[in-house]
């Protein structure tokens, strides 16, 4: 699907897509709303086939975060950001936090990222302590009810199953909602 963006917010978001780019990205391109692929079922996929379910602080069964539809309504009123690949966990979660802060300074206030926290070995939440970086830590991109998949496949980005956790060939992906 070919997707054309306004020439406008193109240029807004080349300062951010460079950014990334520079910290070390594969790849950071521009998504508008619209491009986001939503389907619930990616809550079947956390919760019987993620190890984590229910044992992070950015789960989405952790007791007091939002439900996927309350997800789906905050996040439907952006109008664009900034999807990042790279091909390490915490690499994502690090580009992704200081694409969304210099927007904030950019004051786009309520910029926000998505992705698969990577903070600490083991969340703090499997001993019942308080989150250990709490301004930094966020949900995974597929965890608010985003087809990671089709959503970044649409955008001639790579994303495939794999047939072991411990292929060497990972691709992760992160999402920044700036506007």
């Amino acid at each position: 699907m070919e997707f054309k963006h306004d020439p406008a917010l193109a240029a807004k978001a080349e300062k951010y897509i460079r950014m990334a780019l520079e910290a070390g990205a594969a790849d950071a391109v521009l998504f508008e709303a619209p491009q986001i692929c939503w389907d619930s079922r990616t809550l079947l996929k956390c919760m019987y086939g993620c190890t984590d379910w229910g044992k992070n602080h950015t789960c989405p069964s952790r007791p007091g975060n939002p439900t996927m539809t309350e997800l789906k309504e905050m996040f439907s009123r952006y109008r664009w950001g900034i999807i990042i690949h790279t091909h390490e966990k915490r690499l994502s979660q690090d580009i992704s936090f200081d694409v969304e802060r210099a927007a904030f300074h950019d004051n786009y206030y309520f910029a926000m990222s998505l992705s698969d926290c990577g903070l600490c070995k083991e969340c703090a939440a499997a001993s019942c302590e308080d989150c250990r970086f709490m301004v930094k830590a966020r949900p995974a991109f597929h965890s608010v009810g985003i087809d990671v998949f089709k959503t970044v496949n649409q955008m001639g980005l790579p994303l495939y199953t794999l047939q072991s956790r411990d292929d060497p060939d990972q691709n992760w992906y992160s999402a920044v909602f700036i506007e």
